[in-house]
């Protein structure tokens, strides 16, 4: 995400070099998925950039200093990128990573919203299909937070990921006050006092 305390001028990078030679091979896989994790932008084996903010800056010090420890070498420097054009290529690639991976969760999305539509269909619209669907959109939702967590340049395809989202979770609730007035049955009429609490807060009441 923008650091929002970032002014206008351009952000410094980080340039990070890290090589596992003569560290153990877990360290390898170890430091890739840490550095995937933070977004970083390879330029090539073994190095990449990542912008120059606090959070990322004390990770990848600890990163460094944890495959010094391993054997390996790693150094972390910090630079400016002078030349506007290049400065705005290098951001674009960012995100142009970003929206990749957005774009998987605006293609997974649907999946959850056909199930939920078909077991609508079915009838099957019960408590247990109910926490089986809790369970696949707070994955959807966890999945999104990481990305979001490594967009440091507010790419564009975020908006729609976060919007295939938010329809996931408005249909969920559709389909648990669909459980529930399966499940509920006549002893839970419209006037009941129930009425006004959340879906999920019925359910469990009738549970």
């Amino acid at each position: 995400m923008i650091d929002e305390t970032a002014g206008p001028e351009q952000e410094r990078f980080l340039l990070v070099s890290a090589s596992t030679a003569g560290a153990p091979a877990a360290t390898r896989v170890r430091v890739w998925r840490k550095l995937r994790s933070l977004g970083a932008l390879y330029l090539q084996q073994s190095v990449c950039l990542l912008p120059d903010r606090a959070p990322v800056r004390r990770q990848v010090q600890r990163l460094v200093a944890s495959v010094r420890k391993d054997g390996g070498t790693a150094r972390s420097l910090t630079v400016d990128i002078a030349d506007t054009v290049e400065y705005a290529e290098l951001v674009a690639e960012f995100n142009a990573a970003r929206d990749i991976e957005y774009a998987e969760v605006v293609e997974r999305a649907p999946e959850l919203l056909a199930e939920l539509e078909m077991e609508t269909a079915r009838g099957r619209a019960t408590y247990a299909e109910v926490e089986e669907s809790e369970a696949d959109l707070e994955r959807f939702e966890k999945w999104l937070a990481k990305i979001s967590a490594r967009d440091h340049f507010a790419a564009p395809g975020g908006q729609a990921a976060r919007e295939a989202v938010e329809r996931c979770r408005a249909a969920l609730a559709a389909f648990e006050d669909a459980a529930l007035a399966a499940e509920a049955g006549p002893a839970h009429a419209p006037d009941a006092p129930e009425r006004d609490l959340p879906a999920s807060a019925r359910l469990r009441a009738v549970d």
